[in-house]
């Protein structure tokens, strides 16, 4: 049996128009309603897998390591690490994973690999007896950033699993750590070699899809946001990858939408898509 549950790690605000790309406010306010200073509220929400007794858990988002400042900075609210939470309320600990699958590196992605922040401490590496999985090129990144992106990468982080002897960096569209029921797709035009997992389900599979599409009102092709490296590039990207998805009768799972977890998609006359069928975050499926 294969048991598929969103798990909600701790949100984050960020500015809407920086995620909204090239939207005009007066749309986008629309869609998700900013604060005084312009942010939106952003979940950063992991999916458990439970397969044949395996524990997966793609992603671990922004988590608690953050000091007090930058906390307020991202509008991080919550000063506990709830990811950690969430997992207690399935009856797991961080223990008990055995393989965390990262998109990418960037802090809101994978800053719950780290330990709440305490003051006078440094954060440690969480999931002890787990294998890291991250794409080669999102992995040297991490390591090189470019000056644009620097700040959205933990050099503490990128330390910590290099020294871990349990960083797997892929490569290829699958692994035997995991089986072919799961499938990487690379993308590029949010940061280099960005992983997404396309994960076989029998009514349909199911893609995790990261920074590609974080939520549903970036499904419309056009709408990128300001930390894309190539827009043009990613709409490409998108573009084939729904196709794909849609061809499957495949759903996407998103990381950042405030409300929803899981849509299916759909394709109008003129060519566009957009989510039909959404679960909101405590989607658990089975099978």
């Amino acid at each position: 049996m294969k048991t598929l549950s969103s798990v909600l790690g701790n949100s984050q605000k960020l500015d809407g128009g920086a995620m909204f790309g090239n939207v005009p406010k007066a749309l986008w306010s629309q869609w998700l309603q900013p604060d005084p200073e312009n942010r939106i509220t952003l979940a950063c929400r992991a999916l458990l897998v439970e397969d044949k007794g395996k524990k997966i858990l793609l992603e671990t988002g922004i988590g608690s390591f953050f000091e007090p400042k930058l906390k307020l900075r991202y509008g991080v609210i919550e000063v506990r690490h709830k990811l950690l939470d969430s997992l207690a309320a399935l009856g797991l600990q961080h223990e008990d994973i055995d393989f965390v699958i990262l998109s990418h590196l960037h802090f809101d992605h994978a800053g719950g690999l780290l330990s709440a922040w305490q003051e006078g401490q440094t954060p440690q590496l969480l999931f002890p007896n787990a294998r890291y999985l991250v794409g080669k090129e999102a992995w040297n990144r991490a390591q090189q950033p470019h000056f644009r992106d620097r700040a959205s990468f933990i050099q503490l982080l990128n330390n910590l699993l290099a020294a871990s002897q349990r960083l797997v960096v892929i490569d290829t569209e699958t692994t035997p750590l995991l089986g072919n029921d799961y499938h990487f797709h690379f993308s590029n035009g949010h940061t280099p070699g960005m992983m997404l997992t396309e994960i076989a389900m029998p009514e349909g599979a199911i893609l995790f899809s990261a920074d590609l599409i974080p939520g549903i009102n970036w499904i419309h092709l056009p709408i990128t946001m300001g930390y894309d490296r190539a827009a043009e590039q990613l709409v490409d990207e998108k573009q084939k990858l729904l196709k794909h998805m849609l061809s499957i009768n495949g759903r996407i799972f998103y990381t950042h939408d405030p409300r929803f977890a899981l849509s299916n998609i759909q394709q109008d006359d003129k060519g566009c898509f957009s989510a039909v069928n959404g679960l909101e975050q405590m989607m658990r499926l089975e099978h």
